[in-house]
C-alpha cells in the first residue's frame, strides 16, 4: 500500500489553508530568523529545536499583537455589552497550530520553515499543553472563546493560571503513576503579564456592623497577578484575551507578624499565600471539599470582579462622567456565564462590592446580581455537587457567610408564602443544609442568583428540570433552558484532520468552518462514488499514521486494517469503561473458543486518566492494562484482536494526526442513560469519521436525531427504563446466572485468569459489579455484545460502511461550539454577535 502523504507534504495540495503567497513567506523567513538571532541565541553559536520552536511562536504571535491591540480598542470605543466567561477550568491544549490555522498563516509558515530546512510538524511537538482542565467541562471553555472570538462578541475567559495543570499519567506495571505537570518550565511565549492590574484578594478576618454599615476587617491579602492570553478568531481579524490569575504575597506578608520566628521564616511562609495557584484539583464530576479548593473558587471570583467594575467603570461609551457611578446600566453592560458551581461565589461577592462598597440598597444589589448572572450545570451525579461546611465559609469569607444566609432568608421567605406550611418544601429548597455538619448547597445559590440556568444538552436539562432543581423550576419555569454543547471545527476538523477537510472543501467549499450546518450540502452524495472513496482513503491514511505512532510508543504492531475501536475519556464508573472491558473478554473468549471461524478484526483502544485518589478508576486502569498483557501475546488470537491503552490521553493527543479523532472507526459513548450531561467527545469522533456505538445519554440522543438512530448503533437501557429498574432493584445476579458469556468473563476476571502474578486483583471490582454497581453495568451487557456484532456486520462492507460515515459527518452541523454560542448570546446573555469586523491591522483605522 502506498505511503500516505505527511502533513507536510500535503501542504502542496491542500487548499483551506489558503495559497502562501510569496511575499507572506519571505516575511515569515525573515521575522524567524530575526527572532532567532536577537531573542534566543545572542550568547550561543547553535540553536535547539527548542529555540526554533519559540522563533516561530514569537514570529506568529507578532501577528496577533496588532489585532489584539485594535480589538480591545475597538471594544474601548464601542462600549459592547461584554461577556465574561468563568471558570476554574480552561483545557486549552497548544496555541501554535491553532493561531496559525485562525490567522491563515499555516501554508507560509509551513513554506518558509520548510525552505529553512526544518520540519514545522516536529517543531509543534516542543509545545507543551495547556493541560489546566480535567476533561469536557475545561475542554468545552475552551471551544467556547474560541466560537465567541470567531463570532466577534466582546468576551473576556477569566480563571486561574495553575502552575501545574492535569498531572501527566505514566503506565508502571500496568497502574497510573502521577506525574507533576511542569508545563511553564521553559516558560510560556503566548501569555504576557499585567502586573499594572494586579489586585488585592482578601481572606478570613472579622465583619463589623456599624451605622455606616459593614466591614470585612482584619482580613489576610493575597495579589492577583493577571497573565493575558490572546484568543484569536477565525480569520476574521478579531482577538479576545483569555486573563487568568497568579497568586502572589504582598511585599509586607507576615513581615508585620511577630510572632513568626523572624524575617527569613517570613519570607519562605510567602509560599502559602502563593499555593492558590499552584495546582489544579483533578477530580472531574466530583467534589473534595477541601479549604485550598474554595480559595482558588474565591480567589479567581473576587479578582475578576474587581476587574469587571474596574472596566464597567472606565469605559467611554454610553456616560458623559469620566466614571461611571451608577450601577443601573451594569446588567445592560455585563453578562457574566458561571461554568458550573466552581465560580458560584461571584454571586455573594457582587453584592458584596454592591451593598458594603458601592451602598447600593439591598433590593436593587440583588436585582442587578440576578440580571447579570447566569448558570451553567454540568452534573447530575450527587457526589460531584458542591456542598461546602459553614465552618470553613465562617472562618474563611465570614462577610460572604452573612450574605448567603440573608440570600437564602429572603428566598426561603418567598417561598413559605406561596406554599404556606409546607416544610418538607423549604427544607428541600434551602440554600442551607441542615445537619451534623452544616454545609452551604453552591447550586441552590446559584440558581436562584441567576436569572437563566441552563444543562448541556436536551435530556440533561430536562432531568434537571424534572429531578435536581424540581422545586426550582415549579417556582420559575422561565428560567430553565437547554444549550446543547458543541466544538469549535477549526481546531477539531480542519486543524486535527486536514486531509478529511480538504475531501469537504472539494465537494461544498470552505463555508461549513464558520457555519458547520453547510455540512448538510453533503446528503446528496452520500451514494457518490468518489467521494466515499476519498473518504475512506483519508481514513485509511490517518490510520497508517496512528499505528505508527501506537508501535513507536508501545512496541504493539496493529493493523492498520482492522477496526480502530476507541473509548477515550475520563475513567469513571458511570462511564462504564468496564462494560467495554467485558465485551473484549467476550470477544477473546469466542476467538480461543473457534479460531477457524471468521473474526473482524479489531484494535481496541482506551484512554483516559483517573483521579488519584479514586480507587476504583485506578483499579479500571489495570484491568485494560491486564487484558490487554493476555490477549495481545496470545498466538492463538494472532492480530485479530489488540487491546491498548492510551497513556497520558491530553487535548494534543485526541487531535495530532497521530492520533484517535482522526483514525478511530467506532466511538464508544456507552454511559448509563441519565448520567452523561452531554459529552463532546462524542462530537469530535462523528465530525470525524467515525460511527457510535451509545446510549441514549447526553448528546447521543440529538446525535442519533440529527443523523437518524439507524445511522448509529444505539443499544441499552433508556432513561425510563433505569428509573424503573431502580424502583424493581437492580439485581446483578440474575444477569450473571443467566448469560454463560458474561459469566464466563466475570469468572475469568474474578479468578485471576487476566492477573496470575496477583490472582486476587480484580476481586473488588467483580464485588462492586455484583452487588453494588450504581451504572447497572451487566444490565446493559447483553444489548451491547449483540449491538457489537452489528457494528461487525456491517464493517465487513466498506462501501455501506463509509456511506453511513459521510452521513454522520453531514448530520454533524448542529455540534459546533458556533452555534450554541449564538444561542447563549440571543437566550441569555442579550448580546448579539456584531456584524462589523475589526479591520485588519493594515488597514487605517476609521
Amino acid at each position: 500500500m502506498a505511503k500516505p502523504l505527511t502533513d507536510g507534504e500535503r501542504r502542496k495540495q491542500i487548499s483551506v489553508r489558503g495559497l502562501a503567497g510569496l511575499g507572506d513567506v519571505a516575511e515569515v523567513r525573515k521575522s524567524f530568523n530575526r527572532h532567532l538571532h536577537f531573542t534566543l541565541v545572542k550568547d550561543r553559536n547553535v540553536a535547539t529545536r527548542r529555540d526554533y520552536y519559540l522563533a516561530l511562536a514569537h514570529t506568529v504571535r507578532d501577528h496577533l499583537v496588532g489585532r489584539w491591540i485594535r480589538t480591545q480598542q475597538r471594544y474601548y470605543e464601542r462600549d459592547p455589552k461584554r461577556i465574561y466567561y468563568l471558570s476554574l477550568e480552561f483545557y486549552m491544549g497548544r496555541t501554535l497550530q491553532n493561531t496559525m490555522v485562525n490567522l491563515g498563516l499555516q501554508n507560509a509558515c509551513d513554506e518558509a520553515i520548510y525552505q529553512l530546512g526544518l520540519d514545522l510538524e516536529e517543531l509543534e511537538e516542543i509545545e507543551e499543553d495547556a493541560g489546566l482542565g480535567n476533561g469536557g467541562l475545561g475542554r468545552l471553555a475552551a471551544c467556547f472563546l474560541d466560537s465567541m472570538a470567531t463570532l466577534g462578541l466582546a468576551a473576556y475567559g477569566y480563571g486561574i493560571r495553575y502552575e501545574f495543570g492535569i498531572f501527566n499519567q505514566k503506565i508502571v506495571n500496568g497502574w497510573q503513576v502521577e506525574e507533576a505537570d511542569d508545563w511553564l518550565r521553559y516558560g510560556n511565549p503566548w501569555e504576557k503579564a499585567r502586573p499594572e492590574y494586579m489586585l488585592p484578594v482578601h481572606f478570613y478576618g472579622r465583619v463589623e456592623h456599624s451605622p455606616e454599615g459593614v466591614r470585612w476587617l482584619d482580613t489576610q491579602v493575597v495579589l492577583a497577578m493577571p497573565y493575558d492570553t490572546p484568543v484569536p478568531g477565525y480569520k476574521n481579524d478579531t482577538v479576545n484575551t483569555m486573563r487568568l490569575w497568579s497568586a502572589k504575597a504582598p511585599n509586607d506578608f507576615k513581615l508585620h507578624d511577630f510572632n513568626v520566628g523572624g524575617y527569613i521564616e517570613a519570607v519562605l511562609d510567602r509560599n502559602l499565600a502563593e499555593n492558590i495557584s499552584r495546582v489544579l484539583y483533578p477530580n472531574d464530576n466530583f467534589f473534595e471539599g477541601k479549604e485550598l479548593r474554595l480559595k482558588q473558587e474565591y480567589f479567581v471570583v473576587a479578582a475578576t470582579l474587581q476587574d469587571i467594575i474596574r472596566r464597567f467603570k472606565s469605559s467611554k461609551f454610553g456616560c458623559r462622567d469620566p466614571v461611571r457611578t451608577s450601577f443601573e446600566t451594569f446588567p445592560d453592560k455585563v453578562a457574566i456565564q458561571l461554568n458550573d458551581t466552581h465560580p458560584a461565589l461571584a454571586i455573594p461577592e457582587l453584592m458584596r462590592i454592591l451593598v458594603d462598597v458601592e451602598k447600593v440598597d439591598w433590593g436593587k444589589a440583588w436585582e442587578i446580581t440576578k440580571k447579570t448572572c447566569a448558570y451553567t450545570n454540568h452534573t447530575v451525579l450527587p457526589e460531584a455537587l458542591e456542598r461546602w461546611p459553614v465552618s470553613m465559609f465562617e472562618k474563611l469569607l465570614p462577610r460572604h457567610l452573612d450574605i448567603i444566609y440573608a440570600i437564602n432568608q429572603r428566598h426561603l421567605d418567598h417561598v413559605a408564602a406561596l406554599f404556606p406550611g409546607d416544610v418538607d418544601r423549604l427544607r428541600r429548597m434551602s440554600v442551607i443544609e441542615e445537619g451534623d455538619c452544616k454545609r452551604i448547597n453552591m447550586a441552590h445559590l446559584c440558581v436562584i442568583g441567576s436569572h437563566a440556568v441552563n444543562g448541556v444538552a436536551r435530556i440533561h436539562s430536562e432531568i434537571v428540570r424534572q429531578s435536581v432543581f424540581k422545586d426550582f423550576y415549579e417556582l420559575e419555569p422561565e428560567k430553565f433552558q437547554n444549550k446543547t454543547n458543541g466544538i469549535t471545527p477549526r481546531r477539531w476538523l480542519l486543524l486535527c484532520n486536514p486531509g478529511l477537510a480538504e475531501t469537504i472543501v472539494e465537494r461544498i467549499g470552505e463555508g461549513f468552518l464558520t457555519d458547520l450546518s453547510q455540512l448538510k450540502k453533503l446528503l446528496p452524495l452520500v451514494g457518490d462514488e468518489a467521494l466515499i472513496r476519498d473518504v475512506a482513503q483519508v481514513k485509511q491514511e490517518n490510520k497508517v499514521k496512528f499505528s505508527a505512532f501506537l508501535e513507536k510508543q508501545y512496541g504493539v504492531k496493529v493493523n492498520p486494517s482492522s477496526m480502530f475501536d476507541v473509548h477515550v475519556k475520563r475513567i469513571h464508573e458511570y462511564k462504564r469503561q468496564l462494560l467495554n472491558c467485558l465485551h473484549v473478554v467476550t470477544l477473546y473468549n469466542r476467538i480461543k473458543k473457534d479460531p477457524t471461524q471468521a473474526f473482524v478484526p479489531r484494535t481496541v483502544m482506551i484512554g483516559g486518566k483517573a483521579a488519584p485518589g479514586y480507587h476504583m478508576a485506578k483499579k479500571i486502569i489495570k484491568l485494560v492494562t491486564s487484558i490487554g498483557d493476555i490477549v495481545n501475546h496470545d498466538p492463538i488470537v494472532g492480530d485479530r484482536l489488540k487491546v491498548i491503552f492510551l497513556e497520558n490521553y491530553r487535548v494534543s493527543l485526541a487531535e495530532k494526526g497521530e492520533l484517535s479523532s482522526p483514525a478511530a472507526d467506532l466511538s464508544q459513548q456507552i454511559s448509563t442513560a441519565g448520567t452523561e450531561a452531554s459529552g463532546t467527545g462524542n462530537m469530535k469522533f462523528m465530525l470525524n469519521g467515525a460511527l457510535t456505538i451509545g446510549t441514549m445519554d447526553g448528546a447521543n440522543v440529538e446525535m442519533a436525531e440529527e443523523a437518524g438512530a439507524e445511522n448509529l448503533f444505539i443499544f441499552g437501557l433508556r432513561v425510563e427504563d433505569v428509573e424503573a429498574l431502580d424502583r424493581k432493584g437492580y439485581h446483578a445476579h440474575e444477569y450473571y446466572n443467566r448469560l454463560p458469556e458474561l459469566q464466563q468473563a466475570v469468572d475469568q476476571i474474578n479468578s485471576g485468569f487476566f492477573s496470575p502474578r496477583e490472582p486476587d486483583c480484580f476481586k473488588d471490582v467483580v464485588n462492586m459489579l455484583l452487588n453494588h454497581d450504581r451504572f447497572k453495568v451487566f444490565a446493559d451487557y447483553e444489548a451491547y455484545v449483540a449491538c457489537q456484532a452489528q457494528v461487525d456486520q456491517l464493517y465487513r462492507n466498506p462501501k455501506e460502511w463509509t456511506k453511513k460515515v459521510i452521513r454522520n459527518i453531514a448530520c454533524s452541523g448542529k455540534f459546533s461550539s458556533d452555534r450554541t454560542i449564538t444561542e447563549y448570546a440571543r437566550d441569555i446573555w442579550g448580546a448579539e454577535p456584531p456584524a462589523l469586523q475589526t479591520p485588519p491591522p493594515s488597514l487605517p483605522r476609521d
